[in-house]
């Protein structure tokens, strides 16, 4: 049986959906106002692996990751660079989905954008105010009254006095309480037409939390069987969904929440002020590298697979750190599985179904019905892999790509994967970079050379070929392949 770690009950539940065989998943996604970031990989792969574990397990899964099309910031980035919200959001959800695609991420059955939901948040909102849960204050702005909902802070832990006493700033204009915070922002005369919409509160747009509220409910009903998202969101924004939906509804939102841990880079918290924040696109784009103003790029196969290996062969709640000799650490370990599977040959290429009731295939469910344990799985691939390299069956290789596709593993062809380059490998090149084209006229010529019985010059060009990063291995009847060290 699944069990998974609850946020809320802060204990390791066994899961039962609330409809049986089906799942209903809600993760909260991206605002589009800049490029995506480690981090965000790290949300995107965690509960893609969780998806993916869930309809390998035989659920029928309806999973929903919203995006946020109407925040402070991407009207100020709009207001910026002198273009319409529109443009902004539509060029970064496509980003969004180039990051998406490099990493194997598969798309969400729905990803609802904020601005078309305005409705449904109005609706709460009123639901709210008619309760005693909501007011408009002399500003305009409509807040929750967080004081008057009595379960608040059950899923941070955080109680009312605590956070009280945390509070570093001064009350806002209009706010009754510190805690309190904004459903609808009053509109301001400076903000651009297209963020403002009519309301019985008068022209505003909605606040960032109550749009999942809005968006969870519209799309999957109550209560959820999974809600999800980054570390950062268990509070406030996620304390405050629970207030807004179950204040509104009664019942609760959701039977299990999930967080995914934090992406630390050398042991600090990311950020620009540091110096150590990096996007997705940095990380994996190949060829000539990322054209200005482009949304899409070329991405790098090998970095690609890389950084997701380097997520998934971490538990999704642990700290996770990005450091150069981490990347190392995982490249290598990933170069190993798929030179396994090339050392296989055809056997590799096999897409033959999963024996679940194989000793390895049962251990790998053992580990993601264990929370999701991905790096126990990632560790069963490893087992299969010695297998294979001792002289196992084809099953063993077949297996080894199986389970690999479950984790979004493994799926590439095995030369293309060892023939492309990284950045981030061990004993890499000392001399010159090569194009496969001048790696491929090189072996010519050494095969010219060793027909001539010109063993010094084929050794030579060998040398040369290994100076560049570049290691040969020569096959039955003449046949020499190569990879990237």
């Amino acid at each position: 049986m699944l069990h998974i770690y609850n946020t809320l009950s802060r204990t390791k539940e066994p899961f039962k959906a609330v409809e049986p065989g089906k799942v209903r998943m809600y993760v909260c996604g991206m605002t589009v106002y800049d490029f995506c970031h480690l981090g965000h990989a790290r949300m995107l792969v965690s509960f893609d692996v969780v998806q993916r574990w869930l309809r390998a397990s035989g659920y029928q899964v309806d999973y929903v990751r919203n995006i946020t099309d109407i925040d402070d910031k991407i009207i100020r980035r709009a207001v910026e660079s002198g273009r319409r919200l529109g443009e902004v959001t539509e060029f970064y959800i496509q980003a969004m989905h180039a990051d998406e695609r490099a990493l194997g991420v598969q798309p969400p059955d729905a990803e609802p954008r904020a601005t078309r939901y305005v409705p449904d948040m109005l609706d709460i909102i009123e639901r709210l105010r008619v309760k005693g849960l909501a007011y408009q204050a002399d500003d305009g702005d409509v807040n929750y009254a967080v004081r008057e909902f009595p379960g608040y802070g059950k899923l941070s832990g955080k109680s009312l006095d605590d956070l009280r006493a945390g509070e570093r700033v001064a009350v806002a204009a209009g706010k009754r309480d510190p805690l309190d915070f904004v459903l609808w922002k009053s509109a301001k005369e400076e903000e651009p037409p297209e963020s403002k919409w009519p309301s019985a509160y008068g022209l505003g747009r909605p606040g960032w939390h109550i749009e999942c509220s809005a968006m969870s409910r519209a799309l999957l009903g109550l209560p959820l069987d999974i809600h999800g998202g980054g570390p950062d969101l268990k509070f406030p924004h996620h304390e405050n969904e629970i207030a807004q939906t179950e204040g509104a509804f009664g019942g609760v939102l959701a039977n299990i929440w999930m967080h995914c841990g934090p992406l630390m880079v050398d042991s600090d918290k990311m950020s620009k002020s540091l110096g150590n924040f990096r996007t997705i696109r940095d990380t994996v784009a190949g060829g000539a590298g990322l054209a200005a103003g482009q949304a899409d790029y070329p991405v790098n196969l090998r970095e690609a697979e890389m950084l997701r290996f380097f997520i998934v062969r971490n538990h999704y709640r642990s700290v996770q750190n990005y450091t150069p000799d981490n990347l190392l650490d995982a490249q290598n370990a990933l170069d190993r599985l798929y030179q396994t599977l090339h050392n296989a040959g055809p056997a590799s290429r096999e897409a033959a179904p999963i024996d679940w009731q194989h000793p390895a295939a049962q251990a790998f469910r053992a580990a993601m019905d264990d929370d999701f344990n991905s790096s126990g799985a990632v560790s069963v691939l490893f087992e299969l892999a010695a297998e294979a390299n001792r002289g196992g069956s084809d099953q063993a290789v077949g297996l080894l790509r199986g389970l690999g596709g479950v984790l979004g593993l493994l799926q590439a062809d095995p030369a293309a994967y060892l023939q492309s380059p990284s950045r981030y490998q061990r004993g890499a090149a000392t001399g010159p970079a090569l194009d496969a084209a001048s790696i491929e006229a090189l072996i010519e010529a050494r095969a010219a050379a060793k027909g001539r019985r010109d063993y010094a010059e084929a050794d030579r060009i060998r040398a040369e070929l290994r100076t560049a990063g570049i290691e040969l291995e020569d096959k039955p009847g003449g046949l020499t392949q190569w990879r990237r060290a």
